[in-house]
């Protein structure tokens, strides 16, 4: 029912997760990977056989019970370090605004290329950011300043396989042709990847031939409270649209199966799921850590009997 285990993370090395990256890139077709906040949801989606993961900061706040905006580069690291160890999928870290200036940016895509990212992406708001950009009350910095926070990351990568993403939300802050002016601006600069924010589905449309020869990134947003498009990557494939990842869809599906769980059990004393599938999932959850891999080791040390 799960498939084979995954070949184990100790050989699949940071540049091997770059190089797999970038062989991603250069295929025919859109790349669709699911945006986690922890290891244990990146090893599940290896074992379900995505090829990427994203490393979302929505997600990696809600892990940790606070708003994105409040997570510093340490914490975002810390979890990258934990999935490279336990995955050897390759992950594309959600680096805010890059913690300041260009010289924080530059220390921010070392940190995160050190701990394991395959790819990182930089958005054009304002630093330190407010957790009102989850109303939509977002600010955007200039272009001239962004553009030097890409050259900046740039500059700072020691592997020159690590891909650098551009984010634009000027789209949504200054309107559809000031987020293509922007992206143009970006891609020119030297960003590998562009993420934009359509706001219609007719801009979502519009943006790859607008763009066109610039590998773009569509992020769905299920449980958006602005009417943002949530589409299929059948269809933004069909667009032009290179790579497609949802911030929200696998924190949000985990917290409604936990409140339902939380509130069947709170009334009744039991969780009221079913037991056959539990044991499925203890079992997927066993094979997605590897467990296996630790009883060999025992079996073969503490373990043994002579």
């Amino acid at each position: 029912m799960f498939g084979e285990l995954p070949r184990s993370p100790d050989s699949v090395g940071p540049r091997d997760r770059r190089a797999r990256f970038r062989e991603l890139l250069s295929r025919p077709g859109i790349i669709v990977q699911p945006s986690v906040g922890d290891a244990l949801t990146a090893c599940v989606a290896e074992l379900i056989g995505f090829d990427a993961i994203a490393l979302g900061g929505y997600a990696v706040g809600a892990r940790l019970a606070i708003t994105e905006p409040l997570l510093s580069v340490d914490d975002v690291a810390a979890t990258v370090r934990y999935i490279s160890l336990a995955c050897g999928l390759p992950v594309m870290v959600d680096a805010g605004a890059g913690w300041g200036d260009p010289l924080h940016v530059m220390r921010t895509v070392r940190v995160l290329e050190d701990a394991g990212a395959a790819s990182v992406h930089i958005e054009d708001q304002m630093f330190p950011k407010r957790a009102h950009y989850h109303r939509g009350t977002e600010s955007v910095i200039s272009q001239p300043e962004m553009v030097a926070k890409i050259r900046a990351a740039l500059a700072a990568r020691e592997d020159k396989q690590l891909v650098v993403v551009a984010r634009t939300d000027a789209m949504r802050t200054d309107g559809y042709e000031e987020g293509i002016r922007r992206a143009s601006a970006y891609a020119e600069a030297g960003a590998e990847m562009v993420m934009l924010f359509p706001n219609q589905v007719d801009e979502a449309m519009r943006a790859p031939k607008d763009l066109s020869g610039i590998p773009l990134i569509y992020v769905n947003s299920t449980g958006n409270r602005f009417d943002r498009p949530v589409l299929s990557a059948q269809q933004l494939q069909e667009w032009g649209w290179k790579l497609v990842y949802d911030s929200f869809a696998a924190t949000g599906a985990m917290v409604h199966s936990l409140q339902v769980m939380l509130t069947n059990l709170k009334a009744t004393g039991a969780s009221g799921l079913d037991p056959a599938l539990m044991i499925d999932a203890r079992n997927f959850v066993e094979k997605a850590i590897g467990l296996e891999r630790y009883y060999r080791i025992e079996e073969e040390t503490v373990e043994r009997r002579n």
